[in-house]
C-alpha cells in the first residue's frame, strides 16, 4: 500500500494526471461555464466551480492510477 505523501510526490504520476486534469477539466469548463465566462457574467460562483471542475479529473485519474498499479494487472501489448 502507498502512502499518500509517496503518491503525491511521484513526478511521473503528478504530471500524467495534471495533464489528464488540464485538458479534461479545460473542456469541462469551456462546456458548463464558457457561456458564462465569454458573456462577461462571471461571478464568485465561479470561483470555486472552476477549480472543481479540474480538481475532479485530476482525483479521478490519480486514483485510477494508483488503484491500477495495486491490482499487478497490465494490458496486453
Amino acid at each position: 500500500m502507498r502512502c499518500l505523501r509517496c503518491v503525491l510526490m511521484f513526478g511521473p504520476l503528478v504530471a500524467r494526471s495534471a495533464v489528464i486534469c488540464a485538458v479534461v477539466g479545460t473542456l469541462l469548463v469551456a462546456i458548463n461555464q464558457g457561456d458564462t465566462i465569454l458573456g462577461g457574467n462571471a461571478s464568485l460562483e465561479l470561483a470555486w466551480k472552476v477549480p472543481l471542475t479540474y480538481a475532479v479529473p485530476y482525483t479521478v485519474a490519480t486514483v485510477s492510477a494508483v488503484l491500477n498499479s495495486r491490482t499487478g494487472v497490465r494490458a496486453e501489448s
